[in-house]
């Protein structure tokens, strides 16, 4: 089930699950999850994109193997909060999704996420070529790892 508000997708989620973050792209979707207790997320792969279904399909095994219990996706807004086509196309790919897998799915502001991945990379001097090949599964852990944040603010909020 789909979850616009990051408190419904608080209360959809399993006790002691893990949660999965992707960032969606045109060619590629990051992955990244995090540990059962939901305190660190952490980049996992990229998913080279084919066609919806062989991508749902390996998104589907990775979430089944990990004991996913929740998905959060990356909702890339424009500069000033408005959504344009790639707001769009995240929602068509949630709806799309949640077809296939019956977990709950959040979604998450990814407004500069990429450009925090890209920061963290440099400060750990990684060559340009590597940065290439994790940037996507380190954004979408600095996606997830809001998302978890976030999470962890709202239940010692309920406390």
């Amino acid at each position: 089930m789909i979850h616009e508000s990051i408190e419904d997708f608080a209360a959809a989620l399993p006790p002691m699950a893990a949660l999965a973050g992707f960032d969606l792209g045109d060619k590629t979707v990051g992955v990244a999850v995090s540990d059962r207790l939901r305190s660190v997320a952490t980049p996992l792969e990229t998913v080279r994109r084919k066609k919806f279904t062989a991508d749902a399909e390996k998104l589907v095994a990775i979430l089944t193997a990990r004991e996913v219990g929740g998905v959060v996706l990356g909702l890339p807004r424009n500069m000033d909060g408005t959504e344009g086509p790639r707001c769009q196309a995240t929602r068509a790919f949630a709806r799309n999704f949640s077809r296939l897998w019956s977990g709950p799915i959040g979604f998450w502001d990814e407004r500069l996420s990429t450009v925090a991945a890209e920061r963290a990379l440099l400060e750990a001097d990684t060559s340009r070529r590597r940065r290439a090949e994790v940037i996507d599964h380190v954004a979408a852990s600095v996606i997830l790892q809001g998302a978890l944040d976030r999470l962890r603010n709202l239940s010692s909020e309920g406390a």
